[in-house]
Formats: C-alpha cells, structure tokens, sequence
C-alpha cells in the first residue's frame, strides 16, 4: 500500500485498549481498558508515591518537611479533580469555544462527552494549580513546597499521556520525508479520526496516508522524560528544594521550551487551520505565560538563600 514511502516507518498498530472486560451478561456488550484511562491513572499514583517519598526526607527540605501524608492524600484528591475538570474546561474554552462554537451550537451535550477526547494540558494545569490553592489553604501549609512538588511528579505523567497518544494514533506529525517518518492511520481530511476496527484488532488505514513526525514521542521526552529526569537529579543531588519555587519554575520553563519546539514537528488541529498563524500554534500561544511563570519562579528562588536546617 505504501510503496512510494518503502523508507518510512511503520505505525506498531498497538490496539487502544490493554484488554477488554465482557460484559454479555448484563446486555452491554466488552468495555475496553483503555491506555488512556490508564495512563491518567498510573500518572496519578505513582506521583502520589514519589510525593510522599519526597516529604520522608526533611534533608531534601533544608531540615524540615513541608507537608504530612495527610497533606498529600489531599493533594492527590484534588489534583485529580483539576487535570479532570480543569482539562476539560480548559478544551472547551481554550479550543472548542473559540474554533468550534458552531458544534456547541449545534450539539451543546457534545462539552459532556468527555470519553470522545478533547483535554486540554494547559487547563489541566490551571485545575492542578488551584488543587494546590484549595489543599494549602485547607491544611494550612505553605504554597511553594506543594507547588515544587507538583513540579517534581508531574513530568511523569505528562511522559505516560504522550506515549499513549502514540498508541493511540493520535496528535500525530507534519508530513516529512525524514528517515524517522512513520505512516500513522490518519482518517480522512474531513477530520474524521483513525479508525480502530476491534472486531479485527488492527487499524483501518484509507490508502492515502504519508509518512509524519512521530511528535507524540518526541512530547514524551522532551515535555515529560527530560524535565522529570533533570529535575530529580537537581532534587536529588543539588538539593533543588530547599529553594522554595525553583522546582516548580523549572517544571514550567521545561515544558514551555519542549512544547514550543515539539509544535514545530506537531500537526495543527484541524480546525485551527486558517485560523492561526502558520508560524504560531494554540499550543504555543498557551505556553507563552509558563515561560513568564517559570521565569519569575526561577529568579524569585534563586534570589534568596537556601533553606538551612535549625540548630
């Protein structure tokens, strides 16, 4: 089928879910576990675990933890709340509202269906940020510590949710003729998504696919492997959180340089074309305010002296 692209690579054709659970005898048919799902919830957790490995070590902190077990059992809660909801709102406004609002129109229960996709990172974070807000005030710890935190876990799931996006076949690259190009099933140029037929186990493909970036994998390490790697090696060794806000400031300088630069190898959204500018896209007009926050996160850091244990 691809005899024009004989260099290019080819899609693995992972199925979308790691198995199926059959439920015939309740009349509703299999419901797949989905990488997706999954990839939020494995995201979570070991995030949980790593924070709570973080606070157990008062010398990581200049002597004293910043937070109990409680405190991030309550951080885990509520940061689950904001990537959910805060992702969704944020797609709906960041991208639906402005580029699809004749589909609200037409379909307002459509901002509901939230198992069709459509999660916005950027509003994602906006939720996890006010998680921090609510669990700060709630418990009556201090801001930066939590939100350092949250700088340290968080590559880890946003490395997860990109490689699921590769299984997927999802958020794929520009068309290229790159030794890496690989031909991704890409549904049509109405904007139909790739098709999974799950009677077959194998992608649909329409005949007329050419070789993208694999951008999804480059998200993967340079929004969320890089930053967590460098990031806990700064933590670990250079003693990055006795500096209250450098964690965090770092976290969103990292991914304001990797999104911006993954964006070049990305494929626009559909329905941003003819609406953005070629040389600007939503997602780097979104990351434009991190590159600020980490900015005065950093240089508000750096210009006080570490923390030190008490005599």
């Amino acid at each position: 089928m691809y005899s024009l692209y004989t260099a290019a690579l080819s899609f693995p054709g992972f199925s979308p879910a790691l198995f199926e659970i059959d439920l015939g005898f309740l009349g509703l048919g299999t419901f797949p576990i989905r990488w997706y799902a999954l990839a939020y919830i494995a995201g979570l957790v070991i995030g949980w675990r790593y924070a709570l490995a973080l606070i157990r070590r008062p010398a990581l902190w200049g002597g004293k933890s910043p937070a109990t077990k409680d405190d991030i059992d309550d951080l885990l809660f509520y940061a689950t709340l904001g990537v959910i909801l805060g992702g969704r709102i944020g797609y709906i406004l960041f991208y639906q509202i402005p580029f699809q609002f004749d589909t609200i129109q037409r379909d307002p229960i459509s901002i509901l269906r939230i198992w069709e996709g459509g999660m916005s990172f950027h509003g994602g974070l906006l939720g996890v940020a006010i998680a921090i807000l609510i669990v700060a005030k709630l418990r009556g710890i201090r801001l930066m510590p939590i939100a350092d935190i949250a700088g340290v876990v968080t590559p880890i799931g946003l490395f997860l949710g990109r490689c699921t996006n590769f299984i997927n076949a999802e958020l794929y690259g520009r068309p290229t003729d790159a030794p890496v190009g690989m031909v991704f099933p890409e549904g049509n140029a109405g904007g139909t998504p790739a098709a999974y037929d799950w009677q077959a186990g194998e992608w649909v493909y329409t005949g007329a696919e050419v070789p993208r970036h694999p951008s999804q994998l480059y998200e993967a390490c340079l929004e969320g492997l890089i930053p967590a790697l460098i990031i806990s090696f700064l933590v670990w060794r250079f003693g990055l959180l006795k500096r209250p806000g450098l964690s965090a400031g770092l976290f969103l300088l990292f991914y304001g340089i990797g999104r911006s630069i993954s964006e070049q190898f990305r494929e626009p959204d559909r329905f941003t074309w003819g609406v953005m500018p070629e040389w600007l896209t939503m997602g780097q007009l979104l990351s434009m305010p991190l590159w600020l926050g980490g900015v005065f996160l950093v240089w508000n850091a750096l210009r006080k002296p570490p923390m030190q244990a008490s005599a």
